[in-house]
């Protein structure tokens, strides 16, 4: 299986980079057909973590992937499920 990772740790405070970011990475699975993205946003406060959540939660976004799965071991880390 086919796996992309961000990690947002270098670029955890400027927003306008992690949008860009966030959407470059889905968009390479898209056009790579990559089933699995894992987002590290790490733990922090977990704002970090609610802004990439709201972003995948964006219709024009949402309807791109099949599922979001947060790890349950790992709080800092969130998976984005294709199905292409």
């Amino acid at each position: 299986m086919a796996k992309l990772k961000l990690d947002l740790h270098d670029i955890y405070n400027r927003g306008g980079q992690i949008d860009a970011e966030l959407n470059r990475i889905v968009q390479e699975a898209v056009d790579r057909k990559i089933d699995l993205v894992e987002i590290i946003p790490g733990k922090g406060s977990g704002q970090l973590k609610k802004k990439v959540l709201r972003f995948l939660n964006q219709a024009h976004i949402r309807q791109l992937y099949h599922r979001v799965e947060k790890d349950d071991k790992n709080f800092g880390r969130i998976f984005v499920h294709f199905k292409h």
